[in-house]
């Protein structure tokens, strides 16, 4: 029985009008071959004049030609009578073969009108079978709809709590854009505030250096020596000689604590603790020379090294060649020979700087340095035949 009724179904949806949707009424086939109601594609195509399309296939026709279908009309009939037994053979009740119009609401089954009257359902609250069909769609859509809304729902409270997660870590995005905002503020105005104290305190250097340098006085007079003077001295000594000159040979002396033995070189009678001071010294004569500062504790009697980590800063010449006598030397490319040399110590900065005082060209400037409170004095150096140094005054 059931496939009976499914090949009714089957007839029934192959017979119905693609536009209705029911039995084709006064079947009547177009061009491309497909069937329609009459009214229903003489409805479709009212209006239309030419290129009349077929709401099946979508083909277009330029004329509205009908051919009646009289072998679909009678197929037609035929299914209608088969439908018609179907629905006879399905509603009838099978104890007593009467149509099932009623539905027991207790037992959830449809029964007859005698099935009402039995023992079985006297008691039962009994409803027509079409409102009870009635009511089981709605109670389906009623399930469909609260369904729906559930899920909804679990939706909606899934999107608040991703929404409030997220407006947690974007509150916490903030609060660190904001914190890292401060402390770039915070460390740019502690970087201008000390590049604004470099810059006040060096507008102010610039302006002390203005006014000190016409004032500053030369602690050390010229002096000028021989070899053998040199050995002699114990330190340069301004009121006791005005020049002398570097001879080849050296002559036997007392020995000195304050004498260098080892190099022909001697310190200035005056040092300095403090403050800026600056002097000048002629360079005469084809030898070698080198002039500086050096700490007072430099080592008199041994080997020294001629460099800040010895604690001498000197400039040096020989033979046309020029180096600052650093670790390791550094070369000076100079273009010209300056014959007056001006040193320029700032103790309290640590700069020892040499120019050409004639031109006032920059020579070399050392890296500064701490003298750690310790005595600084001029340093002087000669080798060679005919080689002269004098302090000018």
């Amino acid at each position: 029985m059931a496939t009976e009724s499914s090949g009714v179904e089957t007839l029934q949806r192959e017979l119905a009008c693609s536009i209705c949707l029911e039995y084709f009424q006064d079947p009547v086939s177009i061009q491309c071959g497909h069937n329609f109601c009459r009214a229903c594609i003489t409805k479709c195509w009212e209006g239309s004049v030419r290129n009349f399309s077929c709401p099946q296939c979508r083909k277009t026709a330029r004329k509205r030609n009908f051919r009646p279908n009289r072998e679909l009309a009678s197929v037609i009939q035929i299914a209608k009578g088969l439908s018609l037994q179907a629905t006879k053979g399905l509603g009838r009740c099978e104890k007593h073969q009467e149509a099932l119009k009623l539905f027991c609401e207790e037992d959830q089954t449809p029964i007859c009108v005698v099935c009402r009257e039995s023992q079985a359902h006297r008691a039962h609250t009994v409803v027509p079978i079409e409102e009870a069909g009635l009511d089981y769609k709605v109670r389906k859509l009623l399930a469909e709809r609260q369904k729906i809304v559930s899920l909804f729902q679990q939706l909606h409270q899934m999107l608040e709590e991703k929404e409030r997660l997220l407006l947690v870590r974007l509150k916490e995005l903030d609060k660190t854009i904001v914190r890292i905002q401060n402390e770039n503020v915070t460390k740019l105005s502690k970087e201008i505030s000390h590049l604004s104290e470099q810059i006040s305190e060096m507008e102010l250097k610039c302006q002390q250096a203005a006014t000190e340098f016409p004032q500053v006085r030369t602690p050390i007079s010229a002096a000028k020596w021989r070899w053998g003077s040199l050995l002699l001295c114990i330190h340069l000594d301004c009121s006791s000689f005005s020049c002398c000159d570097l001879s080849g040979w050296q002559e036997r002396l007392p020995d000195s604590p304050k004498r260098f033995d080892t190099q022909p070189c001697v310190l200035g009678c005056e040092g300095f603790t403090s403050g800026r001071h600056y002097w000048e010294v002629e360079v005469e004569g084809g030898g070698c020379w080198a002039v500086g500062v050096a700490r007072e504790s430099v080592r008199w009697k041994e080997e020294i090294s001629h460099n800040p980590e010895g604690g001498i800063w000197i400039l040096s010449q020989c033979v046309g060649e020029y180096w600052a006598q650093t670790s390791p030397l550094t070369t000076l490319y100079l273009s010209w020979d300056p014959r007056r040399i001006g040193l320029l110590l700032d103790y309290e900065v640590g700069r020892v700087s040499f120019f050409d005082a004639d031109n006032e060209k920059p020579i070399f400037t050392f890296l500064p340095a701490s003298f750690g409170g310790e005595r600084v004095r001029p340093w002087f150096r000669l080798s060679g035949e005919d080689m002269l140094l004098q302090l000018c005054p």
